[in-house]
């Protein structure tokens, strides 16, 4: 039995109106562009959610529904809002899909990214992982609960820029 989680951080988001609170920071333009990018990506791949996992900020909410993904089972967890690699992994296990997305933040999903793979992928930009960066991690496991670190294997990472080129 295998499992595949799908990591993204949130699009490009919006610095525009500086008296608002972070958590309601809008995507801006190139944000509203880099979202759709990353859903035909993961669509092209054949790499679909069956269940999301997100924070609730309103850029990681704008983000998912930008993708213009489906998935049967959609949770908003306050407690992913800026969440640490460790709050990521808890919530993961929560999770029933065979394939799983996650919409967060950094600097957590960076971390959450780098500590469940065996090997990282051979990209310049995955250790600070941008804007809208994307990871694709297959497991062996029956279940979310049987997953460790470090026993990922990367099918697949990209940042929007190199799909909007």
């Amino acid at each position: 039995m295998t499992r595949t989680l799908i990591l993204t951080r949130h699009a490009k988001s919006s610095w525009q109106d500086p008296f608002a609170q972070d958590h309601y920071r809008p995507l801006n333009k190139r944000g509203r562009r880099s979202a759709p990018a990353i859903g035909r990506w993961l669509q092209s791949n054949g790499w679909l959610p069956d269940e999301v996992l997100s924070s609730t900020a309103q850029r990681t909410r704008e983000t998912w529904n930008r993708l213009g993904l489906s998935a049967s089972k959609l949770s908003f967890t306050p407690g992913l809002y800026l969440a640490g690699p460790d709050q990521m992994f808890e919530a993961l296990l929560s999770a029933s899909a065979k394939t799983v997305l996650m919409l967060g933040h950094n600097p957590g999903i960076a971390e959450f990214a780098d500590r469940l793979v065996r090997q990282a992928p051979n990209h310049p930009r995955f250790y600070d992982y941008p804007t809208g960066a994307t990871t694709v991690i297959h497991f062996e496991a029956p279940d979310w609960t049987s997953v460790r670190w470090g026993s990922g294997e990367v099918l697949g990472f990209t940042i929007p820029r190199e799909l909007l080129e």
